[in-house]
């Protein structure tokens, strides 16, 4: 079965960084379009970045020129770099295969102010 996981998360000072890692198995990860959301408390989840299997790019507004998305298809891993972090930038962040139903389990970010 397709399983994604996650892991990089974890608790930071404003403006420090993260990189989140996400490791997918069950697809073939190279032909697949790949995305990273986030939902903070009490709020809808958002879509964060998306990669395509070219490499294209492509940011939600709220986070262009800090975070940079990017793959690895030898390694089935889709990252997310995370620098000058905020505390609005709280939330669980779960990795997606885009046009698939497929989600990790989400692994929590934390910035403190």
């Amino acid at each position: 079965q397709v399983q994604l996981v996650e892991s990089g998360g974890g608790l930071v000072q404003a403006g420090g960084s993260l990189r989140l890692s996400c490791v997918a198995s069950g697809i073939i990860f190279s032909i697949n379009k790949m995305s990273w959301y986030r939902q903070a408390p009490g709020k809808q989840r958002e879509l964060v970045a998306t990669i395509t299997t070219g490499g294209a790019t492509n940011y939600a507004d709220s986070v262009k020129g800090r975070f940079t998305i990017s793959r690895d298809n030898a390694k089935n891993t889709v990252y997310l770099q995370m620098s000058s972090l905020q505390p609005e930038d709280t939330a669980v962040y779960y990795c997606k295969v885009y046009y698939r139903d497929f989600w990790g389990q989400g692994t929590q970010v934390t910035v403190a102010s």
